[in-house]
């Protein structure tokens, strides 16, 4: 994943002289955190609904394994068979997706964190910018949450100017049926050109 996004930001950066955006959901965005530290030049960062450690995905994906037996009532059987199998080195498959044990090693190391060497400050330092956006509840309800409100301070101190919030909607990551969210979707395209009208020459 990493190396095929980075494959994808050299290939644009070569072709378009404009503003880098690496854009991650969930997971995506630890994904994208990570990146940003390797590619070697400056990009901006959108994100949706940020997982804050990739353990959470892990537990995520055993949660489902459970919920997957209980009607046989051994969901904690399950999900230790399938911790044994990935710790000697073997696939699991979990709600239709074959998961790799060093997949799971490596996004269970990941933390949400500033590229490393992002303290520095200065004009190509303030021009980065974190657009971090949450959805859930009901209109007029949303508010992010206190764990968001804390990684965002640690961006802030990092130099990255932020545009954090949050947006009703559904968690349409979570169901099965196809959903949309409309006000993530308005808050993200808001984002991104009061960018374009920060970044143009006055």
């Amino acid at each position: 994943w990493q190396a095929d996004a980075a494959w994808a930001a050299s290939w644009l950066t070569r072709r378009y002289d404009a503003p880098l955006w690496l854009w991650g959901h969930r997971a995506g965005a630890l994904l994208a955190s990570t990146l940003a530290a390797a590619i070697g030049r400056d990009c901006h960062l959108l994100f949706w609904n940020p997982v804050l450690q990739g353990k959470a995905i892990a537990q995520q994906f055993f949660r489902m394994k459970a919920a997957a037996q209980w009607a046989q009532g051994d969901g904690k059987a399950a999900v230790e068979g399938a911790k044994a199998e990935l710790a000697a080195g073997r696939v699991v498959e979990i709600a239709g997706y074959g998961l790799h044990p060093r997949l799971l090693g490596e996004l269970d190391g990941l933390r949400l964190a500033p590229p490393a060497g992002c303290t520095t400050t200065g004009p190509a330092r303030e021009a980065q910018r974190l657009v971090w956006l949450e959805v859930g509840g009901r209109a007029g309800e949303s508010a992010l949450s206190p764990a968001a409100q804390l990684q965002i301070q640690k961006w802030q101190t990092a130099g990255y100017r932020t545009d954090a919030r949050a947006v009703a909607g559904p968690a349409f990551w979570q169901t099965v049926e196809i959903e949309d969210a409309p006000g993530l979707i308005d808050a993200t395209v808001q984002a991104l050109c009061a960018s374009d009208v920060s970044a143009s020459p006055a």
